[in-house]
């Protein structure tokens, strides 16, 4: 009798859970269907119930399809944007959070693509003009660019980094490489130099292939080019920082790329991995401040100027919510999105600060001359 009962109350409490989720959202639409696909999306319920809600306020003829459209979900994300700005609501907790969680979802659904799983094995898959950073036993980084791929070898530009002892070849050298490739991860490889042409009119080294490539790191945030002014600010250590603007100048750069989790600022000048820092800029009417720390350079010598990767503070979710809707394109802020920018053929020279920065910098000053 007892096992009758117990059926019974399953058998009910399906029925009504069938009922309530088909009126969960109004209209016809079958929610119960909405929420079995989302479990076989791979979602929680918790996060299905918050794309049930965005797809409820925007009316979506296909509600199924925030669970794989990354076009549908920023149409989506926009719309809850503009109704909360309307309500004057930005600074609301609530709404804060909500948007936090759906650019989670968001990202989640961005990195289920497969060109972010799959990566490569070998550097035969290399394309031409991809940047490169070279080590040899206790030496480095060098800088250098992929020329050409050709059958045996790869053709790169001389690489560019410590000075090394007169009449130093490369030539048979043991050298470690690691590279950053652009939406996907970051590599290393071990390999030899071939030969080393530094007394022609144009120096490259050729290395030999590699078919054993280590996916180093995955990348956990979107990146995207910037060409954004701002304003630098060396801290005294990063404990110290904050998102509170500063009153006073400092050291004018520019955005290169920028993501939640990081950014790239050109600099006039050198700067030293290490270094903590503040950096200001706008966001169409909104100001944003980032803090991080100086993970690596790129110094043109050439041009005397820097690019400083900088890892970043974890952001306040307004801060957050601000970056993200940049990153994400979702008014045209961008003009080309998801293209990361090579800093010398677009950032060019326009008005940072030539001055050298260090580790101990425990102010802020322009250059002379700063407009």
């Amino acid at each position: 009798m007892l096992f009758v009962v117990v059926l019974l109350a399953i058998a009910f409490l399906a029925v009504l859970a069938i009922i309530l989720l088909r009126r969960a959202g109004g209209g016809k639409f079958p929610w119960l269907q909405f929420y079995l696909k989302g479990r076989e999306s791979g979602f929680v319920f918790r996060e299905i119930n918050l794309l049930r809600r965005v797809a409820v306020e925007a009316k979506l003829d296909n509600p199924t399809a925030l669970f794989w459209s990354i076009k549908q979900l920023d149409r989506s994300l926009k719309g809850t944007i503009i109704r909360y700005r309307s309500r004057s609501q930005e600074q609301d907790p609530e709404y804060n959070l909500l948007l936090a969680k759906l650019f989670e979802l968001r990202k989640r659904v961005e990195f289920d693509q497969p060109k972010y799983k799959l990566g490569i094995k070998s550097t035969r898959k290399l394309q031409p003009k991809q940047s490169l950073r070279i080590t040899l036993p206790g030496i480095g980084p060098f800088g250098s660019i992929v020329v050409e791929i050709l059958g045996r070898y790869l053709a790169v530009s001389y690489p560019q980094g410590p000075k090394l002892p007169e009449g130093f070849s490369w030539k048979n050298q043991k050298i470690g490489v690691y590279f950053w490739r652009t939406e996907d991860a970051g590599y290393f490889f071990q390999t030899k130099v071939l030969d080393d042409f530094f007394d022609k009119q144009y120096p490259i080294l050729h290395i030999l292939h590699s078919e054993n490539l280590i996916r180093a790191q995955k990348r956990s945030s979107v990146r995207v080019e910037a060409d954004i002014p701002a304003e630098l600010f060396p801290l005294k250590t990063i404990d110290g920082a904050s998102e509170t603007p500063e009153g006073a100048r400092g050291l004018r750069c520019r955005l290169a790329d920028l993501s939640e989790g990081g950014l790239a600022v050109l600099i006039g000048g050198k700067a030293k991995v290490g270094l903590p820092i503040k950096v200001q800029f706008s966001i169409g009417d909104n100001q944003v401040v980032m803090s991080g720390v100086v993970k690596g350079i790129n110094f043109d010598q050439k041009k005397n100027r820097s690019l400083l990767h900088v890892q970043a503070n974890p952001l306040s979710p307004t801060a957050r919510n601000r970056v993200l809707t940049y990153v994400y394109n979702l008014f045209g802020e961008r003009e080309t999105p998801g293209a990361v920018r090579k800093p010398d053929s677009q950032a060019k020279d326009r008005g940072s600060d030539g001055i050298v920065i260090k580790a101990s910098s425990t102010a802020a000053k322009p250059a002379s001359g700063a407009s």
